[in-house]
């Protein structure tokens, strides 16, 4: 065991563990965050998705040792029940969850694109988001909800 120092959501965590833990374990078990769920264990499904350094990353495939000392962000982290993202909003507004399983994996995918890309077209998004899997089938919705989020974006400025 080590201790492994993760800043998450901007809050500092020391924690006693193996350098080779998931960072996924790390950030449900350990900090206590929602977020980022357990899939498929493989890095393949996006429900456990993160961002590191402005990336959208895999947690269950991602060392602790691997993130520590870096900025990482969950979906706690963008906005909170009472005072939504922008991009949680815009989710909210288009009706665009349903089992909730993928949210996590598409909000975050979708922030950490349009926040390197602000002017990503539709086909850019549907790309970053091919590696995310939904169940439940509202991509039209989601990509709806990307949209409206993306253009208030481009306005704000």
């Amino acid at each position: 065991m080590s201790t492994i120092n993760l800043k998450v959501n901007g809050q500092p965590h020391a924690l006693d563990l193996d350098p080779a833990t998931p960072l996924l374990y790390a950030l449900t078990d350990e900090v206590g965050v929602g977020g980022p769920k357990f899939g498929c264990g493989l890095g393949q499904c996006g429900a456990c998705t993160v961002i590191i350094k402005g990336q959208a990353v895999r947690s269950c495939v991602t060392t602790v040792k691997a993130a520590q000392g870096a900025d990482i962000v969950t979906l706690e982290g963008l906005g909170t029940p009472g005072k939504p993202h922008p991009l949680q909003k815009a989710f909210m507004d288009e009706n665009a969850a349903q089992c909730g399983f993928c949210l996590n994996g598409v909000i975050l995918t979708a922030k950490a694109l349009l926040d390197k890309n602000p002017k990503a077209n539709e086909g850019e998004m549907q790309q970053a988001l091919s590696n995310v899997l939904c169940r439940c089938f509202t991509h039209t919705r989601m990509l709806a909800a990307i949209n409206t989020y993306a253009k208030s974006k481009a306005g704000a400025r």
